[in-house]
């Protein structure tokens, strides 16, 4: 799948921190102390990243992590009520995330993690579900991992040499 570079300056993108851990990396003299941030970017209108950011110090971690996460922009399809175009699951490492389409009027139904992602991607109507590993890195990476994967109808009709009414059914 060709991968679509997205002009962030374009858009404007709102940020949720979704973890800052501190690290530590045990030298001969004594523990060095770091930061990681792990940030989540979207315009709210089908457009999210996620970013790691490290440093010395929270704020430099977030603003790196901010920075990684516009470089690594994807767009998310959504129908008509603002919802997945069809379900799709998203694996990364241990965690996998399952997302159902939902008619309009359900809501985000996410934990956490996904949660970020799917309000700041814009979606409005989702069911998801967090399978096996629960570590916010891995699931976050997982639910852009699905997101990634969908298609517009037009493009499945056009892959599948049909009608989008024959697609749509």
């Amino acid at each position: 799948m060709k991968r679509t570079i997205i002009d962030p300056s374009q858009l404007e993108l709102n940020e949720k921190v979704v973890s800052i851990k501190r690290v530590t990396k045990v030298v001969k003299g004594g523990r060095n102390m770091r930061f990681t941030a792990l940030v989540v970017v979207g315009d709210g209108n089908g457009h999210v990243g996620a970013g790691l950011g490290k440093a010395a110090e929270i704020p430099e971690a977030i603003r790196k992590g901010k920075e990684d996460a516009m470089k690594k922009l994807i767009e998310v399809k959504l129908d008509a009520n603002n919802s997945i175009t069809h379900d799709t699951t998203g694996k990364h490492t241990g965690a996998s995330v399952l997302l159902k389409r939902s008619p309009e009027g359900t809501g985000v139904i996410a934990g956490g993690p996904a949660r970020n992602v799917c309000e700041l991607a814009g979606i409005k109507n989702i069911r998801t579900k967090s399978l096996g590993s629960n570590n916010k890195q891995n699931v976050v990476l997982a639910t852009i991992n699905a997101l990634s994967q969908l298609k517009s109808p037009e493009e499945v009709a056009r892959l599948r040499g049909k009608s989008v009414e024959e697609i749509l059914g």
